[in-house]
Parts: structure tokens; C-alpha cells; sequence
């Protein structure tokens, strides 16, 4: 059996916040946008990969999580994509989009423009998290090896 490892692009561009059942949830190092990424912890590269049932378990916790950053975010439109050409673990981009963001109505990929979180922000957004999703979020220490 292959152990997991998360990206190491995924690593650098990101902060990790925790855990679903399935998915290590990350945060894109970029204030600008509310931009989460579900990295489902299996070999698999291809949504359409995984066996079925943990289809079903991932696109739980991309419901969720899409319903947390309409929520809590106030958005326009939440962007969700499984792109992977870039990166090709397999990962589901949650972004939350709002008329007045930065690069409305264009995609946030391959800009430029930046505003890194802080770690009180960070931290901060965890815990929000944490507390709108109580049984599905935790902010353990996944074992994580870049």
C-alpha cells in the first residue's frame, strides 16, 4: 500500500488547516479570494478513479464545504474544479467568487496578484471553520508528508 503524501506544491502554495473523513483541507495562500482545497488522502489522480464510495464520501465533504464559503463568505458564485494539470494529485479547488473580487469575471489560476494570510488569520479562519462544521472538520495535526 502507498502511503499518502500531500504535493509539494500544494504544500508551499498552501496552508493546512485540518481534516475531513477523506480530504485534508488546505487553504490557497491568497487573501484576495476565499480559496480552499480538498485533497482527497488516496493514490488516485482521477475524481472518476476512486471507488465509488469514496466518490460519494469526497463529494460530501465538497458539499460542505462549498456550502461553508457561500455561507460564510457571502459569494456570487463558488467556483469547484478538479483540474490537475498543474498538480496531478488529485485535489477539488472550493472557491469562493463575489462580483467585486480582484479578477471578476476571469479565472483566479495563473494571476499574479497576491495578498498572503497571516497567521492570526489563518488560525482564525480554522477556527470558524471548525465551529460551522463540528463533526466534519478537525484541526488535528494530519500526518502529512510533503
Amino acid at each position: 500500500m502507498t502511503r499518502f503524501s500531500l504535493h509539494p506544491q500544494l504544500a508551499a502554495d498552501c496552508h493546512i488547516l485540518g481534516e475531513m473523513g477523506c480530504c485534508l483541507v488546505l487553504l490557497m495562500n491568497n487573501s484576495l479570494v476565499p480559496w480552499f482545497i480538498l485533497v482527497p488522502q488516496r493514490t488516485a489522480t482521477e475524481l472518476c478513479e476512486l471507488p465509488p464510495e469514496d466518490q460519494l464520501f469526497v463529494l460530501g465533504e465538497v458539499n460542505l464545504m462549498y456550502r461553508f464559503v457561500r455561507n460564510h463568505f457571502k459569494t456570487d458564485k463558488v467556483n469547484v474544479g478538479a483540474i490537475g494539470n498543474v498538480v496531478s494529485q488529485l485535489h477539488i479547488h472550493v472557491v469562493g467568487r463575489r462580483r467585486d473580487d480582484f479578477c471578476w469575471p476571469g479565472v483566479v489560476w495563473g494571476r499574479t496578484e497576491r495578498q498572503p494570510y497571516d497567521d492570526a488569520a489563518v488560525e482564525q479562519l480554522a477556527s470558524v471553520l471548525a465551529a460551522a462544521l463540528p463533526s466534519h472538520f478537525s484541526r488535528r495535526s494530519p500526518h502529512v508528508h510533503p
